[in-house]
């Protein structure tokens, strides 16, 4: 075997120019200029090859030689060193991928998926928020369970279904870089939650109105207003403040008014829109807004736009009521399940629920439209103090 370590580092800094060997193929050219480059010498596949491993000015002998004896290994392994450095610049490159761009890219790919293509930003708002202004410009490849414990260490009690979200957006995250063939480390999201711990806060349902007590409230929405009118359509329907807030007059054709699919929470993979049966108090309801209307749209805000979930929200807490808007969609729900023999499927239709599963309503087709435009019509009466007894057995199953 050729002799090895023939250079010393004092010896490099005074050579002349001209080519010395170290030994084991590992040479310095030094250049008449004075600087000098470390040049390793093999054979690979009967070829004889030589790689740079750098300037004097940036590697030292000791690491000249380190460096020498990892591609030495490669060539006893029979691998070409020099492709196989350009293989480990190529991961390298690949796993400098930072999480900002990852996650953006997986924002995008999953627009499809999301309401409104994800335009309200509900999806991508966690990340923004409290996950990339401190992980943002990491290679996703870096990314760690202490990372991720650091970023959301500060929200993880205070704002566990924040904090809940972030991290499960972010998973999402590591996974897409996974997909991109980066080296990410699938399982730091399950070991980062190890490190937080159990969430002390407990997620709170809406405060909602008791069904006894809705009639009252809906009595006092008697100003006309868009905000007035918008509450009792809200109450009347059972649907959520969003459909209700972009409702549009090309939307209701007789006593049904038709959401558009993609705009039903929870019904991301639905192709058919919701229709809402539209009783005789929400017809009523219906007229008064379209005096009011605004280029289509039912209720429209002040300035442009749609009224905001907000204002409706306002004007409960400035009656000093714990209940919001959604939860008249409890307050009607309680109601069916208390005055109400609704069979459980049509009870959740009419809350726009999905219900069963893909190939139980692969074969029922219906919507319980008719069956749901009774117990509307039911409820309006009950909304309206015109039903003072306790309804029982609207439908039969």
């Amino acid at each position: 075997m050729r002799a090895l370590n023939r250079l010393s580092a004092k010896a490099v800094a005074a050579l002349t120019p001209g080519k010395y060997a170290d030994g084991g193929g590992l040479w310095f050219h030094k250049r008449e200029d004075g600087g000098g480059q470390w040049v390793l010498r093999v054979t690979i596949h009967g070829r004889r090859r030589e790689m740079g491993l750098g300037s004097v000015s940036d590697v030292s002998l000791k690491e000249a030689r380190e460096a020498a004896e990892k591609w030495r290994a490669k060539v006893r392994e029979n691998k070409d060193p020099i492709k196989e450095r350009e293989r480990e610049r190529r991961n390298a490159a690949r796993n400098m991928h930072l999480l900002k761009d990852v996650a953006l890219d997986a924002f995008e790919s999953r627009k499809a998926e999301l309401k409104g293509d994800g335009l309200a930003g509900r999806w991508f708002s966690p990340l923004q928020l409290h996950i990339l202004p401190k992980l943002g410009k990491v290679p996703v490849a870096a990314i760690d369970q202490n990372d991720i414990r650091e970023a959301l260490s500060p929200i993880w009690h205070t704002k566990a279904e924040t904090a809940r979200k972030a991290i499960n957006r972010l998973g999402i995250c590591l996974k897409h870089g996974a997909a991109l063939g980066l080296d990410v480390d699938l399982q730091a999201v399950d070991k980062a939650i190890a490190l937080l711990g159990k969430q002390r806060h407990k997620a709170q349902n809406v405060p909602a109105l008791d069904w006894r007590e809705v009639p009252v409230f809906y009595e006092s929405l008697s100003d006309g207003s868009v905000t007035h009118l918008a509450l009792r359509l809200l109450i009347l329907t059972g649907v959520r403040s969003g459909p209700l807030r972009f409702m549009t007059e090309d939307q209701i054709e007789g006593d049904v008014w038709t959401i558009p699919a993609d705009a039903m929470k929870g019904r991301k993979d639905a192709t058919t829109d919701y229709r809402v049966p539209l009783s005789t108090e929400a017809l009523a309801v219906v007229d008064q807004a379209k005096r009011l209307a605004r280029d289509g749209v039912m209720f429209p805000s002040i300035r442009k736009g749609v009224i905001s979930d907000a204002t409706m929200s306002r004007l409960m807490e400035r009656r000093q009521m714990e209940a919001r808007p959604h939860g008249f969609r409890s307050s009607l729900r309680d109601w069916i399940a208390e005055t109400t023999d609704t069979p459980h499927e049509v009870a959740e239709t009419c809350l726009g629920h999905t219900v069963g599963g893909s190939v139980e309503r692969a074969y029922r087709r219906t919507d319980f439209l008719e069956q749901r435009r009774v117990l509307l019509e039911r409820w309006s009466k009950h909304v309206t103090g015109q039903n003072g007894q306790v309804l029982q057995k609207v439908m039969s199953p």
